[in-house]
């Protein structure tokens, strides 16, 4: 899927989450040179700029299992159309967070654009949580769930059909923190799981391998779904929910240099970049980095 144009999409959402900051991501990623090294790419680049978001403050959790949920909804109902409207015109959106709850939105417009996809969950979390899972009320714990019909007719009901995913195609890459009742969840539904101890063992290579072959399997392209708590928070230290023994930088430019080398990107997030928590923009400037890898940056052309 050869494609050169790339629409970039801001979602400075922080509602998913307890930790405050990562609003701020999208401006983040972009003070560290996203347009200018796509564009250096060859890719054409448009951006629309931020969602509105509401505030934090300025709202009541009225469910403290499903915190923030009107507003979530509202964001992701304002989300979807774009991500579908630019598949359509086969442009590549690029989607920057913002909490992981964007992935609700996501998924809906890939959904919603009438393609056949699939998913490669890059995350340390399974982001399988529903209403009767969470210890949290954190809605950005669900949206894989939401994205396969689970959860409240709020949130699956984004953008059509309850299930946006199909379950054979859709691949988490990283995990190493999963809830006990969202590990169940996982095990009995049909999605493939990577650990950090698969790619301890197998390698980083071929892991991605497998998870592009299944991911792409009768599709028409590939979302890429990259949470940056993936990685170890000595590589990101800039992220809400860090967990020790995550990938390391190489790991993880190899994996989005395979992800470009397949030609089957049809869409792309990037999420929970939280510069309060970051050293000097560092988690940012990695996750442009990871971008432009994704995007067809090469060590060696």
């Amino acid at each position: 899927m050869e494609r050169r144009k790339v629409r970039i999409i801001g979602v400075p959402i922080d509602l998913g989450a307890d930790r405050r900051g990562v609003d701020m991501g999208p401006s983040a990623i972009r003070y560290a040179g996203l347009h200018e090294r796509l564009k250096k790419l060859g890719w054409e680049v448009e951006d629309v700029g931020n969602i509105d978001v509401p505030i934090a403050e300025t709202r009541e959790i009225k469910d403290p299992l499903l915190k923030y949920l009107p507003e979530i909804s509202e964001v992701n109902q304002k989300l979807y159309p774009l991500v579908a409207q630019a598949i359509k015109e086969e442009v590549i959106p690029l989607i920057i967070g913002g909490d992981h709850s964007l992935g609700i939105g996501s998924l809906a417009g890939c959904a919603a654009s009438g393609k056949q996809f699939g998913v490669i969950w890059f995350d340390t979390h399974g982001d399988y949580n529903s209403m009767e899972t969470t210890s949290s009320g954190n809605i950005h714990g669900m949206p894989l769930a939401v994205a396969n019909g689970i959860g409240v007719k709020e949130l699956t009901s984004i953008g059509g059909a309850a299930r946006k995913i199909k379950e054979e195609n859709t691949v988490i890459i990283g995990a190493r923190d999963f809830d006990d009742e969202e590990r169940a969840m996982i095990r009995q539904s049909g999605i493939t799981v990577f650990t950090m101890s698969d790619i301890d063992r197998l390698g980083m290579e071929a892991v991605v391998r497998q998870g592009l072959e299944i991911a792409n399997r009768g599709t028409h392209g590939v979302h890429i779904s990259f949470d940056l708590d993936v990685l170890d928070p000595s590589e990101a230290p800039g992220v809400g929910t860090p967990v020790q023994g995550g990938m390391t930088y190489r790991e993880a430019h190899l994996a989005m240099e395979m992800v470009a080398d397949c030609r089957c990107l049809l869409s792309m997030d990037v999420v929970e970049v939280n510069p309060i928590l970051d050293a000097q923009n560092k988690t940012a400037e990695l996750a442009v980095g990871l971008i432009s890898s994704a995007f067809g940056q090469k060590i060696y052309p």
